[in-house]
C-alpha cells in the first residue's frame, strides 16, 4: 500500500532523527555528567515508566484497533488518561522520599518529584496520538518529536555548561514532554467535544486492560535490572548498565516503533483478509530481521572502541555490556511483531497471558544470575530472549500460518548473513592491527566501512527479493506489498 509505504517512511524520519539527537546529545552528557548522575536517573526510570503505563491504559491501542470509533470513544479516553496521570503523580510525589531511603539516596525525592510531572505533561497528548497514528500520518509525529527533541537537547546543553548536574537530564524530559504534548494539540486540532462515556470505557477498557497488565508486567520487568543494582551495588554500577543498556536498545526499539506504529493500523484494516494479512506479516518479519541482525552484531563488535571514542575511559567498563546485551535485544523487533499479532486478533487475553510466563522466566534467572554479578544478569538476558522468541512464535502459529519453523526459516538465513559478516570484519580488524597498531577511531572506520558493505551485498546478492523491497520502501514510489 502507498499509504503504508509512505507511513514507514516519515515514521522511521521520525524515529531516526529524534533517537540520533538524542544519542549524540546523551553521549555528549554522558561525558560530563559521569555514571553516578545516569545511575540516579536509571533508578528512577523504573517508576516513571509504570506511571506512564498506567496513564496510556492500553486505550490507545484499543481506539488504532476498534473500526468503529465515536467521539465519545475519543473523548472518554482523554479524560480518563488525565485523570490517571494526575492520580499517578500524586503517589509519586508521595512516596518519593521512601524510594530514597531504600536506595539510600536522599536527592531522589526532590528529582522524582519534579520528574514525574511528565507523567500528567505525557497524558494530555495521548489521544491526539493515536488520532495521528489512525491517519497514518506520521509526518505531523515527526515534526512534533523533532521540535521538541530540538529544544530540549539545546536546553540540556545549556544546564550542563552551568554545571548542573543530574537536573539537566529531569529539566531534559520535562521540556520535551511538554513541548511534544503542546505542538502536537496543536497540529492535530483535536479538543473533546462530548464527556465522559462510561459505555466507552467499559467498551475500551475490556479491551484495554488486559494490555495494561502485560504492559505494566513488561515495564517493571525491564526496569528491574537497574532497581536491582542500584540496591546491590552503587548508583555508578547502575550508570554503567544504564548507558550500555540505552545503546544496545536504541537501534532496537527505533526499528521496533517504527514498523509497529505503522504495521498495526495497517494489519488491523486487513485482519479479514488471510493471504494479504499473512503475506504482509512475513514481509514486515523479514524486513525488522534484515535491518536489525547486522545492526545488533555489528554495535556488539564494536562496543570498545565506540564506548572509547564515543564516551571516554570512565565509561569503558560498560563495554562487555554492551556486547551482550546487543543480544539481549536482537530479538526485540520480532518479539513485538509477533505479540502485535495478538492484538490484531483481538487476543488480548493470550497476550496477557504470554507476558506472565515470560516474567516467571526473568524472575527465576535473576535468581540464578543475581549473585554472579552484572555481566552474568546480562547473559540471562539474552537466554531470556531467545526462549521468548519460541514462546511467542508458538502462539503466533495458533493464530496464522507462520508458526515457529516457518519464522526460523524466514529469520535464519538473514542471522547467519550478518553473523558471517560481522565474523570477516572482525577478522580484517584483527589481520590489520597484527600488522599495524589500530587506535580506536582506526578500529571503527574499518567496522563501520566493511560491516555495512559486506551485508549489502549479502542482501543484494542472496536475498534478491528482499532487496528490491528495500528500494521500494526508500523510494516509497511502490507499496510495500506481495
Amino acid at each position: 500500500m502507498k499509504s503504508t509505504a509512505n507511513g514507514l517512511k516519515w515514521s522511521a524520519i521520525e524515529r531516526l532523527s529524534t533517537h540520533a539527537i538524542q544519542l549524540v546529545v546523551m553521549l555528549y552528557l554522558a561525558r560530563l555528567l559521569g555514571p553516578g548522575a545516569f545511575g540516579l536517573m536509571g533508578i528512577l526510570a523504573v517508576f516513571i515508566a509504570i506511571g506512564q503505563t498506567l496513564v496510556n491504559s492500553g486505550f490507545s491501542s484499543a481506539l488504532i484497533r476498534e473500526t468503529k470509533r465515536t467521539e465519545s470513544d475519543f473523548s472518554t479516553t482523554f479524560y480518563f488518561n488525565i485523570g490517571v496521570g494526575v492520580a499517578c503523580y500524586s503517589i509519586l510525589f508521595f512516596i518519593a522520599p521512601y524510594i530514597a531511603i531504600f536506595f539510600e539516596q536522599p536527592l531522589l525525592t526532590q528529582l522524582l518529584r519534579v520528574l514525574g510531572i511528565t507523567v500528567i505533561l505525557n497524558s494530555l497528548a495521548i489521544v491526539q496520538q493515536a488520532k495521528l497514528t489512525i491517519m497514518m500520518d506520521f509526518k505531523t509525529q515527526a515534526k512534533a518529536s523533532l521540535i521538541s527533541v530540538l529544544i530540549s537537547s539545546c536546553f540540556a546543553i545549556w544546564l550542563a555548561n552551568l554545571n548542573y548536574g543530574v537536573w539537566v537530564l529531569v529539566w531534559q524530559a520535562l521540556v520535551y514532554s511538554a513541548c511534544n504534548s503542546l505542538i502536537l494539540i496543536f497540529l492535530c486540532k483535536w479538543l473533546p467535544t462530548t464527556g465522559f462515556s462510561k459505555q466507552s470505557f467499559n467498551y475500551l477498557f475490556g479491551f484495554g486492560s488486559k494490555l495494561l497488565a502485560a504492559a505494566l508486567l513488561n515495564t517493571v520487568f525491564v526496569n528491574i535490572y537497574q532497581v536491582i543494582i542500584g540496591k546491590q551495588f552503587n548508583s555508578s554500577q547502575v550508570g554503567l548498565f544504564t548507558q550500555a543498556n540505552q545503546l544496545a536498545n536504541v537501534p532496537a526499539i527505533t526499528l521496533t516503533t517504527v514498523i509497529q506504529r505503522v504495521t498495526y493500523p495497517m494489519l488491523s484494516n486487513i485482519q479479514n483478509d488471510t493471504n494479504k494479512f499473512e503475506s504482509t506479516y512475513l514481509l514486515t518479519l523479514r524486513f525488522a530481521g534484515a535491518v536489525v541482525f547486522p545492526l545488533m552484531i555489528g554495535l556488539s563488535l564494536i562496543a570498545t572502541p565506540l564506548i572509547t571514542v564515543a564516551l571516554g575511559e570512565q565509561w569503558l567498563a560498560s563495554a562487555p555490556l554492551l556486547s551482550i546485551l546487543c543480544f539481549a535485544f536482537i530479538l526485540y523487533p520480532i518479539h513485538a511483531i509477533n505479540l502485535n499479532l495478538l492484538n490484531v486478533k483481538g487476543r488480548s487475553d493470550i497476550f496477557l497471558k504470554l507476558e506472565i510466563i515470560k516474567k516467571s522466566l526473568i524472575v527465576l534467572m535473576l535468581f540464578i544470575t543475581i549473585p554472579l554479578g552484572i555481566k552474568a544478569m546480562c547473559i540471562g538476558m539474552v537466554g531470556n530472549s531467545f526462549i521468548a522468541f519460541f514462546i511467542n512464535s508458538f502462539y503466533t502459529g495458533k493464530f496464522s500460518q507462520l508458526n515457529t519453523k516457518k519464522q526460523l526459516k524466514a529469520l535464519l538465513p538473514l542471522f547467519i548473513g550478518a553473523f558471517l559478516c560481522a565474523v570477516i570484519t572482525c577478522g580484517i580488524t584483527l589481520f590489520l592491527s597484527n600488522i599495524m597498531m589500530l587506535g580506536a577511531y582506526i578500529q571503527l572506520f574499518i567496522s563501520l566501512t566493511f560491516m555495512p558493505l559486506l551485508y549489502g551485498m549479502f542482501i543484494r546478492f542472496l536475498q534478491p527479493d528482499l532487496y528490491l523491497q528495500f528500494k521500494m520502501a526508500l523510494c516509497s514510489e511502490n507499496k510495500i506489498s506481495q
